[in-house]
């Protein structure tokens, strides 16, 4: 499942609020390129990354490998073309539309669908 931002109905159309769990985060203009944010929605931590091209990636804030909440403080990059973060604290590479640790085997980062809507940014919970 790709975190990229796909495109979304507008908020007049039943199908903006035919899914409740779409969660109204942030204004895309919020969010500055090629960093991470994090946000609380429903009790639940989660990174955000805007890249250059407005895309924005949501994957959990927990990182598996420091047992802390701390992926939105991680470096953003690349690998292979594939956009990436970087653990801030022991440096583990995730994939940010996948969640899968590059370096890691058997690590993961719970990813989650994102859209932009008018300027705003929703994630799926």
């Amino acid at each position: 499942m790709s975190t990229a931002t796909t495109p979304a109905p507008r908020p007049d159309d039943d199908a903006a609020t035919a899914d409740p769990q779409w969660r109204r985060v942030c204004r895309l203009d919020d969010l500055e390129p090629m960093w991470g944010e994090a946000a609380l929605i429903n009790g639940t931590q989660i990174a955000l990354v805007r890249l250059y091209e407005d895309t924005v990636h949501a994957v959990s804030q927990w990182d598996p490998f420091a047992r802390a909440n701390v992926m939105s403080r991680g470096i953003v990059g690349s690998k292979a073309g594939r956009p990436t973060i970087a653990s801030p604290i022991h440096k583990q590479s995730y994939d940010l539309q996948t969640g899968q640790c590059l370096s890691e085997e058997g690590l993961t980062l719970h990813s989650y669908p994102v859209r932009i809507v008018e300027g705003t940014v929703e994630i799926h919970v």
